[in-house]
């Protein structure tokens, strides 16, 4: 597994994880945070939710966002399985 923080000048912070499975050249699983202080801003993760699939263009990745952080899921079309994340999620942050 690798995990890591990366801190950005406008005072937000990126804690990620990413399980590479290096046989199946693939990231097995992953998880990212994203805060600005004590704030989540927003949080993507891979974990599936059977019951309520509503992101599905992008299952089983999405993004969760305010104001109901834990339940409001979105698509992530920017986050997979086969490629490196952190350059997506860097770009997403600067743009913040």
């Amino acid at each position: 597994m690798a995990e890591g923080e990366v801190y950005f000048r406008n005072g937000i912070r990126l804690r990620m994880r990413e399980d590479p499975d290096f046989d199946a050249a693939l990231i097995a699983s992953y998880g990212c945070e994203v805060d600005r202080g004590s704030d989540r801003l927003f949080w993507y993760d891979d974990f599936p939710h059977p019951a309520d699939q509503s992101p599905t263009s992008t299952f089983p990745h999405h993004k969760r966002v305010p104001p109901d952080i834990r339940r409001h899921r979105i698509p992530a079309p920017q986050i997979h399985f086969h490629r490196p994340n952190l350059p997506a999620l860097i770009a997403e942050i600067e743009a913040l």
